[in-house]
């Protein structure tokens, strides 16, 4: 590696909405964001799937039949 090119790999602190503070290391000192993986519905559980129109239910029937 070049010597004096690279840029300071220092510890940040990321800040989220919902109060949540994650130690880590990068280049930046300080982040803000808007979700994490403590609020995010995804990994709390709180997601729902949509299913308009039966499309679900159309698709398990038609397989269900033995098309293939």
């Amino acid at each position: 590696m070049k010597t004096n090119i690279h840029p300071n790999y220092n510890e940040a602190t990321i800040r989220c909405a919902c109060g949540n503070e994650i130690v880590t290391r990068s280049t930046v000192k300080e982040m803000h964001v808007n979700m994490c993986s403590s609020c995010h519905p995804f990994f709390t559980g709180s997601a729902k799937l949509i299913d308009t129109e039966g499309r679900v239910d159309r698709f398990k029937k038609r397989f269900a039949e033995g098309m293939y």
